[in-house]
């Protein structure tokens, strides 16, 4: 039973304004600065005290005894920030710097920079799409796409002619497609227009972004903690294309209007500074000794698993059993070395139970086991899988050296040749820009269709979450091919069986309009309202 605090009239009313209720055990934190929020908690985790007393007594105003009742003097902001910094710089507790956070914008970034954005794990992204919109509306006159400042006044027709003509391509094939998607696939009688031509929208979209160029222009948008842009700008400190660590100092502006006391230490000589020095030193270093190699692979698998756990669904028994017994793990080890195959089996399947939807996952045993795979993909796909947080993934730069994809209905609308003449034309400019400005500069022409080669090592847990997720209806032809190629390989390849088969909502089926179950979904949605 919760005994409510007592506050005073005056005390109740201040408390009103800063905390959702005065009387509950459970309660949040509303209309106060990031940094008293951290200093508040990091004060939290040393005082007997209750959050809303130790707020009373601690961060609001007191003159002469009695409240200061103007709003910009009642809580002591000066007061958190230096308790902040004291906590933060002088105990080094870097945990206070995940107590608070802050929501960017970060607008007409290329599709390397967001990859660079989208590096960290303890933040959250959401990048604009490219199968909503179209992408040939120009600005100003101009194709939205980055022009990078190491690009000389001599070389920047050259560069322009290169991205125009990849966007005025792109413009021709995306509109084709869409009356041929319409002709091919006639719009149903119970389906508004607006879920028809969504559909249709998105479906030609998706062909035709092969087209577009890493430079092209997109939107990012982040919710992270001081201690994650502290992290995600030191490392863009470092970065050798320019864009990067120009946004990197945009950034930093920003986000000091509203949590300065967060980021003091990224430009600090000894501190930030030295730390972007550690992270350049080691990629100039990395750089050189891989400088000798071939920059060509002579493997072409789409998708390669090559590492996996012989053991995984008796090791994922042994994890199962653990919270639900007082043994300890060798002594579980031995039991499950005595279980039969078909005991194995059963406890699994109870482990995992009856998933009613994807979103229904087993615990934490599943994630006692990994796979590890190599994958060469289209950038398309790449841009998709790369936000997923819950695994390692690595992935090597952009570049023309491992051949583009091309959509099946290309060859429908007679398009193959041109789209090979256009990915044969910009591989060799890419060539010329490399020789010229180096390979991480040579990127930005790189169209989307262009295979980037990367690596995904994630445990049991979240490939259910993935590829359950990435093989939906719904999902990008490419991308779906993909996850489909690794279920398969821990079927059939890991051996895997019982864990392969109860991620039930992997989805091998092909469709036509892969978006319209969705946008009838929708709809549905929006009229219930």
């Amino acid at each position: 039973m919760y005994t409510p605090e007592s506050f005073s009239n005056p005390e109740r009313k201040i408390l009103e304004k800063y905390f959702t209720n005065i009387d509950q055990p459970v309660f949040v934190i509303i209309n106060l600065p990031e940094v008293v929020k951290g200093a508040l908690f990091a004060r939290y985790s040393r005082s007997a005290k209750s959050l809303r007393r130790l707020f009373l007594d601690e961060f609001v105003n007191i003159d002469n005894g009695s409240l200061k009742n103007d709003e910009d003097f009642l809580v002591d902001i000066a007061r958190a920030e230096k308790l902040y910094d004291r906590v933060f710089s002088e105990y080094g507790d870097d945990s206070v710097a995940q107590l608070g956070g802050a929501h960017i914008a970060c607008e007409n970034a290329s599709n390397i920079l967001t990859k660079v954005l989208e590096w960290g794990r303890l933040a959250s992204y959401l990048e604009q799409s490219t199968r909503y919109i179209f992408y040939d509306k120009k600005i100003s006159g101009n194709y939205r796409y980055v022009i990078p400042d190491e690009i000389s006044s001599k070389e920047l027709p050259n560069y322009k002619k290169n991205m125009d003509k990849l966007f005025d391509e792109y413009s021709l094939l995306v509109h084709k497609l869409v009356d041929f998607f319409k002709s091919k696939y006639p719009k149903d009688n119970n389906d508004s227009e607006f879920i028809y031509n969504s559909s249709i929208r998105a479906k030609a979209c998706d062909v035709a972004r092969g087209l577009l160029p890493a430079s092209t222009f997109s939107n990012v948008g982040i919710f992270a903690s001081g201690q994650a842009y502290e992290n995600m700008i030191m490392k863009m400190n470092s970065h050798p294309l320019a864009e990067v660590r120009n946004y990197s100092k945009l950034m930093l502006n920003e986000l000091r209007k509203v949590i300065p006391s967060f980021l003091k230490r990224v430009d600090l000589p000894e501190r930030g500074l030295l730390w972007s020095k550690y992270f350049k030193d080691i990629n100039e270093n990395m750089e050189k000794v891989t400088s000798t190699f071939d920059k060509k692979s002579c493997t072409k698998l789409e998708v390669d698993l090559v590492e996996w756990d012989d053991k995984a669904e008796e090791k994922i028994i042994i994890s199962a059993l653990y919270s639900y017994t007082n043994k300890s793990e060798r002594e579980l080890i031995e039991i499950v070395k005595k279980l039969t195959q078909k005991q194995k089996e059963e406890i699994l399947h109870k482990y995992i139970g009856s998933r009613n939807n994807r979103r229904h996952k087993p615990g934490r045993a599943m994630e006692r086991s990994y796979y590890r795979f190599d994958i060469l993909s289209d950038f398309g796909s790449f841009r998709d899988l790369q936000r997923h947080r819950m695994m390692t993934i690595d992935w090597q730069k952009l570049s023309t050296f491992n051949g583009f994809s091309i959509p099946e209905v290309i060859d429908e609308v007679n398009y193959r040749r041109k789209w090979e003449e256009i990915m044969n034309e910009t591989g060799e400019y890419f060539e010329y820009l490399a020789s010229k400005y180096g390979f991480h500069l040579a990127q930005y022409v790189v169209p989307f269709s262009y295979n980037i080669r990367y690596s995904m090592q994630f445990n049991v847990r979240e490939a259910y979450h993935l590829l359950e997720l990435r093989t939906s209806p719904q999902g990008h032809v490419d991308y779906r091919r993909v996850c489909q190629k690794m279920h398969d390989l821990i079927l059939k390849k890991a051996g895997h069986k019982i864990l392969a088969n109860s991620m039930k909502y992997v989805d091998h089926n092909t469709y036509d309009l892969e978006r319209i179950d969705a946008e009838r979904a929708a709809e549905k949605r929006r009229i219930k309202k």
